[in-house]
């Protein structure tokens, strides 16, 4: 029995399909490795970080959004050489297919929301603290602790840092006397969440509930949400009121290696007061806050 001949739109149809999907495919691995020498070309390390943490998980995005469109027109090709007209099975594929372009995405979109940015915060932390390097002179530059570097900042960017929204690094050229100072947002993409573990604890709302005599906030309450399982938390802080005279310029006698930690949590225990919890992003900041606490000031 002679077979029926195919109609000639499903046979152009079909070789678009494997023309696009080829397309597709091509044009995601081209975004993929244009994205990556984007990253290449930058040299230095400041201007690295910055443009991977505002720009990769949006490229990704992209690249899984055409590798969806790409399944979409392998999907149009099944039954390629049993389907001959234009029936109901044509149509069921469209939607399968587009269903299967919206599942890639939407699943490629869910793993660069919550489950990537816990490896680009590691990526981020390695261009941020990568020995810096003098342009003018070559030489190899000292990045300042908590301590030290405050007596370059000024009484903004201690505020700043005090309540956590901006975070300096400030490195010199110890055999010129040269300063570098570098701004990044508090968290470089938000804090880890204690329930499920993804970087999405961001911050939705924040209080003043102290202040000084001159009006100028003492303690301050923020209160985050995980943008992942919704669990909230809220963590107070203390805004120092340090002059810049406080702080001397001096070498510590010894380097704590304390850069991969990500969360320091303090649990106090008061017989009248009960428990209080607090959560900071560095030890140096945990330590700050415990030179300074005062649990009768604490709500």
């Amino acid at each position: 029995m002679q077979e029926a001949p195919s109609s000639p739109f499903l046979d152009a149809w079909h070789d678009s399909m494997i023309v696009l999907s080829i397309v597709m495919f091509a044009a995601g691995i081209i975004v993929y490795l244009v994205y990556k020498m984007r990253v290449s070309l930058i040299k230095d390390f400041k201007e690295k970080h910055d443009f991977i943490n505002a720009n990769e998980i949006k490229w990704y995005k992209v690249v899984f959004y055409i590798f969806g469109l790409g399944v979409a027109m392998l999907i149009n090709l099944y039954g390629a050489g049993k389907v001959t007209d234009m029936g109901v099975w044509f149509f069921v594929r469209i939607f399968m297919s587009l269903a299967g372009a919206t599942l890639i995405g939407y699943v490629g979109s869910l793993v660069l929301e919550y489950y990537y940015p816990t490896k680009l915060n590691r990526k981020l932390k390695r261009w941020r603290y990568t020995p810096r390097t003098n342009p003018k002179t070559g030489n190899k530059m000292r990045l300042l602790t908590e301590a030290e570097e405050d007596v370059h900042l000024n009484e903004g960017m201690q505020a700043e840092e005090n309540i956590f929204s901006i975070d300096y690094d400030v490195w010199i050229d110890e055999k010129s006397g040269e300063i570098k100072i570098e701004k990044y947002d508090g968290h470089l993409i938000a804090l880890r969440c204690g329930n499920c573990g993804f970087f999405t604890m961001k911050v939705r709302k924040e209080e003043i509930i102290e202040r000084y005599p001159d009006e100028s906030p003492k303690e301050i309450l923020k209160h985050y949400q995980c943008t992942y399982c919704k669990n909230v938390r809220a963590t107070q802080f203390h805004v120092s009121k340090k002059e810049m005279g406080d702080y001397k310029l001096e070498k510590p006698h010894f380097v704590r290696n304390t850069r991969d930690i990500d969360l320091v949590k303090i649990e106090i225990h008061s017989s009248l007061k009960g428990k209080q919890n607090f959560e900071f992003q560095s030890v140096e900041q945990a330590q700050k806050f415990l030179d300074e606490f005062d649990f009768d000031k604490v709500a």
